[in-house]
């Protein structure tokens, strides 16, 4: 997994400060001239290998990236397929289906009406 080059400034930073303590550490109990430790050596290793990565991130950050040309090349576009031929014949003998006829606004005001009308009449009582 690629690491983020957002965290390089913060493990830089930490192991900087993780560093510094251990130096200090080794002057105040031995003295300057004493040799690193094994902590302050594995430190230092981890900071150098944080340099050359981060270094390696801004030069591919500096390089030429896609344009929107080139993503638009690479998206996928399904290919059409070949449709099977129909003959002239099938085709004629196929029966068209004709639309349903609609009604006009008219029409159904006009049925609406009549419905209103057919409720407003008094109701003939049943013998």
């Amino acid at each position: 997994m690629p690491i983020r080059s957002a965290s390089f400034k913060k493990r830089l930073s930490d192991n900087g400060r993780a560093l510094h303590r251990a130096m200090a550490s080794r002057v105040a109990t031995a003295g300057a001239d004493k040799a690193p430790s094994e902590l302050e050596t594995a430190l230092a290793e981890e900071r150098q290998l944080l340099k050359e990565q981060r270094a390696e991130r801004r030069a591919q950050a500096l390089k030429p990236g896609p344009t929107a040309l080139d993503k638009l090349v690479r998206t996928h576009r399904p290919t059409a397929k070949d449709k099977p031929k129909v003959s002239a014949d099938a085709q004629a003998a196929k029966e068209t289906k004709k639309p349903k006829a609609t009604k006009t606004r008219a029409e159904k005001q006009a049925e609406k009406s009549a419905a209103l009308d057919a409720a407003r009449k008094p109701k003939k009582p049943a013998k």
